[in-house]
């Protein structure tokens, strides 16, 4: 405006849901781009478990695969949907991430589904003995790492069935973390179908 000249501007719709809801919202708050605010783990999750309905548009819209592949993953159904969703999420997850996390990320999605528990891109936390000592409870640990906002919300979630130490469903609100468990691979804890986090021993 200062020099008298035009200027101009790009605008782009909101990514919307296939029922009109704004997409990017995750479990733990936005999904951002950046990896210190969203790990490429949890950002690959997001994009792996979207409603199959909004799958194809997202690949078409996302990603630069060949509209002929577009159109054959999004023609899939019930249970095959679910490749098409693999590669939506790997291959979002390579463009904002690059090639490497994207490849970690599929396998410690793959790893943890298969009940293995040995992926190393799976969110992770170090526990000393001291801290262990302090605090045993999985449900407070569980809060602590940000599967749950809070102790009563993981109690809660116990109670209801949500809580889950590999595929194993915890049912004592009381359960405790001994440093054996800690030891090698670690604690996988589980909340519901999508979250993990691995705790292991420092």
């Amino acid at each position: 405006r200062k020099d008298g000249k035009d200027a101009f501007a790009l605008t782009f719709k909101l990514l919307l849901t296939h029922d009109g809801r704004k997409m990017g919202k995750t479990e733990k708050g936005a999904l951002w781009l950046d990896a210190d605010k969203c790990s490429p783990y949890d950002f690959y999750q997001y994009w792996r478990n979207v409603d199959d309905a909004d799958v194809e548009k997202c690949l078409s819209l996302l990603t630069f695969l060949p509209m002929d592949e577009v159109k054959r993953l999004g023609a899939l159904k019930d249970s095959r949907i679910n490749e098409a969703k693999i590669v939506l999420a790997y291959e979002v997850t390579k463009l904002i991430h690059g090639e490497e996390e994207a490849n970690k990320a599929k396998a410690a999605a793959e790893a943890l589904f298969s009940g293995s528990g040995s992926a190393g891109s799976t969110p992770k936390t170090e526990v000393t003995e001291e801290e262990l000592e302090a605090e045993n409870r999985l449900l407070a640990w569980a809060a602590r790492v940000g599967l749950f906002k809070s102790n009563g919300e993981a109690r809660k979630a116990i109670q209801q069935g949500g809580l889950y130490i590999g595929n194993d469903k915890v049912t004592d609100e009381d359960f405790r973390i001994t440093k054996e468990m800690l030891a090698g691979d670690g604690l996988l804890i589980r909340r519901g179908k999508k979250a993990y986090h691995q705790l292991v021993l420092k």
